[in-house]
């Protein structure tokens, strides 16, 4: 779980593609950024928008939340925090509960836990 810096919200890893980078390369590039961890991807748990919601950043910037939500497996690195959160660490599904996310992060979490055999779409 990554606590950003601004939002101050718990959630998953957020990230902006680079011009020429796969979805993929940007997922195992953002998370080395974000927590000093590198990964493999291994699946797709999936892809998830809502048009309610909608973020409006504390710099103005406004735009509606699409994730494209990976598994991963740590093969190497060290966890560590970035410049862009207070906190990143490995909780278990049930200290989540009280932490405050987004209920579009919670649902990835439910999905999560559901042990999905297909990729979530929508």
């Amino acid at each position: 779980m990554e606590r950003d810096a601004l939002e101050q919200m718990g959630g998953t890893l957020p990230g902006r593609m680079e011009v020429g980078e796969t979805l993929e390369g940007c997922a195992v590039r953002e998370t080395r950024e974000e927590t000093g961890l590198d990964i493999e991807i291994t699946g797709l748990l999936g892809i998830y928008t809502d048009p309610e919601h909608v973020i409006e950043h504390a710099d103005g910037e406004v735009r509606q939340e699409f994730a494209v939500v990976y598994y991963g497996r740590v093969t190497g690195g060290e966890i560590s925090v970035s410049d862009e959160s207070t906190s990143v660490e490995f909780l278990r599904l049930d200290e989540l509960e009280m932490l405050p996310v987004h209920e579009t992060v919670r649902l990835r979490l439910r999905h999560h836990a559901e042990q999905r055999t297909s990729p979530y779409l929508g």
